[in-house]
């Protein structure tokens, strides 16, 4: 049965579109599997191993899960800047989300000068390169060390339990830095908060409710899925943060006499174990409280 020239046309459109759709989706699948899923493969391969590197060549001994094992029961170190990096990034994550929201919702007011502020609000993202942040955290800049040793805060940090001294002490200390990483979820709130249809609250207005009502029934749902992608986002960029402590700490067993380029993988690999499991939690975390708000 011959079609209609008309709808072939149609057809060789859609297929064309198709195609070209296509066609950029295979070139980032191919960057990621040269780039990121071939590394990731080796790296695995290696933390199963025993890597000797020599001038001519790289030696490899099979040791199967024993580079996991000792990473894991083994090494103190590793475990506790792992549980402190666990902690750490569930305390910081949580508020620098509430404070991205509060600063979109207010650049998101009208008055004067708007455009000013939100260029300083993001300021510390242009500014804060991998060796600009080094050196204003090794001069202080990004902390507040005072507070925690002030009399009242050290007494009442001897009194917590050890495994909450060490989180509430960089919560104290660190407040500046966790501020630090804000400038991009404020400009991805501020962009949702944009895109609310002004007509809702109209409507909600004229029922009789007020704007705290208005911000807990309508803002904060509709920010659902921009508090989602921040706080994966937030996550991520603390992850890779040039200063966390369990990635220098992995970078320096890499060509350690005690290490070596197969233990560091296997704790690489545990990391990013970690990592993943966090951004599940936060994952089903915020879809299920999103799905309670909706009923």
């Amino acid at each position: 049965m011959n079609l209609p020239r008309f709808f072939r046309n149609e057809m060789r459109h859609s297929t064309r579109e198709a195609l070209y759709g296509y066609g950029f989706v295979f070139i980032w699948v191919i960057g990621f599997a040269v780039f990121t899923l071939a590394p990731l493969a080796q790296t695995f391969y290696y933390s199963l191993n025993q890597v000797t590197v020599s001038a001519t060549e790289i030696h490899l001994d099979s040791v199967k899960w024993a580079n996991y094992t000792r990473a894991l029961f083994t090494d103190p170190n590793f475990i506790e800047l792992l549980v402190g990096y666990i902690i750490q990034t569930l305390i910081s994550v949580p508020i620098i989300i509430i404070f991205s929201m509060v600063i979109a919702l207010f650049l998101n007011l009208g008055f004067k000068f708007k455009g000013l502020f939100r260029t300083i609000f993001f300021l510390p993202v242009v500014i804060t390169s991998g060796p600009v942040i080094a050196e204003l955290t090794s001069q202080g800049a990004t902390s507040a060390p005072g507070i925690a040793q002030s009399a009242a805060v050290t007494e009442f940090l001897m009194q917590l339990p050890r495994y909450l001294r060490n989180p509430v002490e960089y919560l104290l200390t660190s407040f500046i830095l966790i501020l630090w990483f804000s400038g991009v979820q404020i400009l991805i709130y501020l962009a949702s908060l944009q895109k609310i249809d002004k007509n809702i609250y109209e409507a909600a207005a004229i029922d009789g409710a007020s704007p705290w009502e208005a911000f807990w029934k309508i803002t904060l749902p509709s920010l659902s899925t921009t508090t989602l992608i921040n706080a994966i986002y937030t996550i991520i960029t603390l992850s890779h943060f040039s200063e966390n402590k369990v990635i220098k700490y992995v970078s320096g067993q890499t060509y350690a006499v005690d290490g070596g380029i197969g233990y560091a993988s296997a704790m690489s690999f545990i990391y990013f174990s970690v990592l993943v499991a966090l951004l599940a939690i936060v994952y089903l975390f915020i879809t299920m409280q999103s799905k309670k708000d909706a009923e």
